[in-house]
C-alpha cells in the first residue's frame, strides 16, 4: 500500500517534496550549512508571499480535531482553489534533526501559482486526534474537511486532491460522498484504496486470489502505533507551533530485519514478535473497522465500513488524472478502477477521466531518468514533466483556465517496457488489442529451467500472426494426453519472492522489487517453467495477461502462483508481472471450498497486466508455483485459519495439460500498424 520504504517518504506529484523528518546523512559540517542555509531562503522566499498559518487543529464532527498547515497567497482582495494533501506521514514544517525548517519548495511553487495548499495529517497520526484506521476513516472525515477549507473567507469553493500511495489512496472513497466542493482528483499508485472492483477483491492490497499480500504488515509496524505523545485539548496554536519545533511526533522504530521477521509463526503475531506496537494488524480496536485485520476473510463486513472504495456501492463523478506504474503492487486493480469510473461516471466527468502508467516501482515518477533502471532492467528514458501535466489540470478544473489541457492530453499514457517508449491510446487495453491465448504443454518435466515445459499456440489459434514463433506445434490437443507437471510445496521452505510488482518491502524481498533476472530462480526444482520458442517478429503485449490452470493436489487447501517472464535471445529472464491464487477460495472469495485429494479443478488466476515489447527473437515464459513468499503469505496447506496456525503440511501439487485440461495463458497482443 505504501511508499518506498519503512521511512514514511511521501512523492507529492507537484513537487519531489519528501514529507519525512529523516537524518540527513554524513554531512559535513559546510554541507550541512549549506543546506541549512537553503532551506531558510526557501521559507524566507515562502513567508514574503505566503501567508502560512501552521499546527491549525480543524474540527471533526465528533469532536477530534486534525492538524493542518496552510499555506495561502497574500493577496486577500481574491479568492483561490485549494489543492488538499491528506497524509499519515509526517510533514512537520521543521526538520528537528537538522534544527532549520523542512524544503517548502512545493508549498512555495503552489502559493506562486495562485493555489492554497493544505497539508494534514490523517486521524491518529502525529498531532491528529484520534484512533488510527486504515485511509483514516471514518469517511465522515473526508466531508468535514472538504466543507471546512470550502467555507473559508480565502477559499474559491473548490478542492483538488493530489499525493501518492496513503496519501492517494483515500481519495476514492472521499470523491464518492459526491462534496459539491471537491472538483477533481490525482491519485497515484493509489491501489490500496481500492476494495472491490472488477475482477479484484483486494480490499486494499491486502490479498490478491484470497491470499494476504504481505506489503502491508511491516508498514503497519511503523504506522499503528496508538500509544504517543499528544497535547492537551485546550493547547494553544502558538504553543503546537513550539512544540513542532521539539517534537515531530514522529516514531524512531526499532530496526527489524523483516526477512527474518516474515519466517516466524503464527502470522497473526509478525508485529508482537519484534515487540511491535498493538494495533489495526492483529488486535481489536476502538475505530470504524474494529481493527484485527489479519482475521478477516475478503469478503468480512468489516472492510466496507472504513475508508476502502467499493465499486459496487460508491460511484466516483469528479475528474479524475489516474497516475500508476507498472512495478506496483497494485497496478491490476488501479486500471480496474480507471475503466470502471470513465464508463460509469455521470455526466461530463466519464469523459474526463485520464491515465498515466510508468515503467518504475511504487511512485517513484519522478526518479525516472535518461535511463530509468527498475531493478536490473534499463527501461530507457522514462521522464515526463508531471509538474507541468499537474499544474495544467488543476489550471483548468480549479481555476476554469481554457487551457486545452483535455484536448492536449492522450486519454490513456503508457510506457511500453523493452520498446522503451511512451504510446498514448483512447483506451486501456489499447485499440485493436486482441487476446492470444498460448497452452502450457510437457511430458510431465517441466521442473526447473532445464525441463521441457513450453508454451505453444493453441490448436484453435493455429499459427497466429499476432504471435508468430519459429516453431509450429500446437500444444493443445493432442490424442494421448502427457503427463502433468508436479511440484512440491513445502510451506517451511517456502519458494521465494525475487524482485516484482511490491512496494514498502524493505529487505524482504531482493532488490526490493522490479525487473531482475529470474534464472537463478528457476534452478529450483519446485518451479514449473514454460517457455515459447523465439518470436519472428516484434510483439507488443500490452494490457491483462489471464492464466487459466487445470490442478490437483493432496491436500485440503493450497495456493498456486504464476509469473509472467520476458527472455532476451542471451538467456536473461526479466519478470512482468505476478499472481496468485488461494485454492479454498477457487470458486469466488464469498466462500471457502475444500480440495478433493487427486481431482483437477479449473483455476483462473487474478489476471497480470503489463505494457511491454517482446522483440524478435525474445521468448515468453510462464512460472508456476506454490508460493511467492513473502511477497504473498505461506498458505500452511492445512485448511485451519492459517494466520493463527504454526504447523504446516507438505502439498504435491499438479498442474495438468491435455485436450481434456487444457492450462493456458492468454496473453493481450497490440497488432503491428
Amino acid at each position: 500500500m505504501r511508499h518506498l520504504s519503512a521511512a514514511v517518504a511521501v512523492l507529492f506529484a507537484i513537487s519531489p517534496v519528501l514529507f519525512s523528518q529523516r537524518q540527513q546523512p554524513n554531512l559535513t559540517p559546510e554541507e550541512r550549512k549549506a543546506l541549512i542555509e537553503k532551506r531558510e531562503s526557501i521559507e524566507k522566499q515562502l513567508e514574503d508571499v505566503a501567508t502560512i498559518d501552521r499546527k491549525v487543529m480543524v474540527p471533526m464532527r465528533d469532536g477530534k480535531r486534525m492538524a493542518a498547515d496552510i499555506y495561502r497567497p497574500k493577496d486577500m482582495s481574491k479568492k483561490y482553489p485549494i489543492i488538499f494533501s491528506r497524509t499519515p506521514y509526517n510533514f512537520n514544517f521543521w526538520d528537528v534533526r537538522l534544527g532549520t525548517y523542512r524544503d517548502m519548495s512545493t508549498e512555495l511553487d503552489a502559493v506562486k501559482r495562485g493555489y492554497v495548499l493544505v497539508e494534514m495529517n490523517e486521524r491518529g497520526h502525529f498531532f491528529s486526534e484520534g484512533n488510527y484506521d486504515i485511509l483514516g476513516a471514518p469517511l465522515s472525515d473526508a466531508n468535514d474537511q472538504f466543507n471546512w477549507m470550502s467555507s473559508q473567507p480565502w477559499s474559491n469553493g473548490k478542492i483538488g486532491l493530489i499525493g501518492c500511495s496513503s496519501t492517494a489512496e483515500w481519495q476514492l472513497a472521499a470523491a464518492s460522498l459526491g462534496n459539491k466542493a471537491l472538483t477533481t482528483i490525482i491519485p497515484e499508485s493509489f491501489g490500496a484504496g481500492v476494495g472491490k472492483v472488477g475482477p479484484y477483491n483486494e480490499q486494499g492490497n491486502w490479498y490478491r486470489g484470497g491470499a494476504v499480500q504481505m506489503l502491508f504488515i511491516d508498514w503497519l509496524y511503523g504506522e499503528q502505533n496508538q500509544v504517543r505523545p499528544m497535547f492537551p485539548p485546550n493547547t494553544s496554536q502558538a504553543d503546537l507551533i513550539k512544540a513542532s519545533k521539539m517534537f515531530d511526533l514522529a516514531p524512531q522504530m526499532p530496526p527489524v530485519d523483516w526477512a527474518k521477521a516474515f519466517e516466524h509463526l503464527p502470522e497473526k503475531d509478525f508485529i508482537a514478535a519484534v515487540d511491535g506496537p498493538k494495533g489495526i494488524y492483529s488486535d481489536k480496536m476502538p475505530n470504524t473497522t474494529g481493527g484485527a485485520m489479519i482475521e478477516r476473510t475478503p469478503n468480512d463486513p468489516a472492510w466496507r465500513k472504513g475508508g476502502l472504495w467499493q465499486s459496487d456501492t460508491m460511484p466516483i463523478n469528479v475528474p479524475g488524472l489516474w497516475m500508476m506504474t507498472w512495478y506496483d503492487v497494485s497496478t491490476g486493480p488501479n486500471l480496474a478502477a480507471y475503466n470502471f469510473v470513465r464508463e460509469h461516471a455521470k455526466g461530463e466527468a466519464a469523459n474526463e477521466q485520464y491515465a498515466i502508467i510508468a515503467p518504475t516501482l511504487h511512485c517513484q515518477y519522478k526518479r525516472a531518468t535518461e535511463h530509468t533502471v527498475v531493478g536490473e532492467r534499463d527501461m530507457g528514458d522514462a521522464r515526463l514533466d508531471y509538474d507541468a501535466i499537474t499544474y495544467a489540470w488543476f489550471d483548468h478544473f480549479l481555476k476554469g483556465e481554457d487551457n486545452g489541457v483535455l484536448e492536449k492530453t492522450p486519454k490513456v499514457q503508457y510506457y511500453t517496457m523493452g520498446l522503451n517508449k511512451w504510446q498514448h491510446s483512447d483506451t486501456w487495453p489499447p485499440q485493436g488489442a486482441k487476446p492470444v491465448t498460448l497452452a502450457l504443454t510437457s511430458q510431465g518435466n517441466a521442473n526447473t529451467l532445464h525441463g521441457d515445459g513450453a508454451l505453444t499456440l493453441t490448436a484453435a489459434q493455429g499459427s497466429s500472426s499476432l504471435l508468430p514463433l519459429t516453431g509450429t506445434a500446437a500444444g493443445a490437443a493432442k490424442a494421448d494426453a502427457p503427463a502433468p507437471d508436479t511440484f512440491t510445496y513445502d510451506p517451511m521452505h517456502p519458494t521465494p519472492s525475487y524482485g516484482g510488482n511490491v512496494c514498502c518491502a524493505g529487505n524482504s524481498i531482493p532488490g526490493n522489487g522490479g525487473a531482475l533476472d529470474q534464472r537463478k530462480m528457476e534452478e529450483r526444482p519446485d518451479i514449473l517453467v514454460y517457455t515459447s520458442d523465439p518470436l519472428v517478429q516484434d510483439v507488443e503485449i500490452s494490457g491483462p495477461i489471464t492464466v487459466t490452470l487445470y490442478v490437483s493436489s493432496d491436500v485440503k487447501d493450497t495456493d498456486v502462483t504464476a509469473k509472467l517472464i520476458d527472455v532476451l535471445p542471451d538467456g536473461m529472464a526479466y519478470n512482468l508481472d505476478e499472481t496468485i491464487q488461494r485454492l479454498r477460495y477457487r470458486d469466488g472469495d464469498n466462500r471457502t471450498v475444500w480440495l478433493e485429494k487427486g481431482k483437477v479443478y479449473k483455476i483462473t488466476l487474478t489476471p497480470m497486466n503489463t505494457s511491454n515489447l517482446f522483440a524478435a527473437g525474445h521468448r515468453i515464459r510462464l512460472e508456476v508455483a506454490g508460493s511467492n513468499f513473502p511477497r504473498f503469505d505461506r498458505n500452511l496447506n492445512t485448511g485451519g485459519n492459517n494466520y493463527g496456525e504454526t504447523t504446516s503440511v507438505v502439498a504435491h501439487t499438479s498442474i495438468h495439460h491435455s485436450a481434456q485440461y487444457p492450462s493456458t495463458v492468454t496473453l493481450t497482443v497490440v497488432p503491428k500498424s
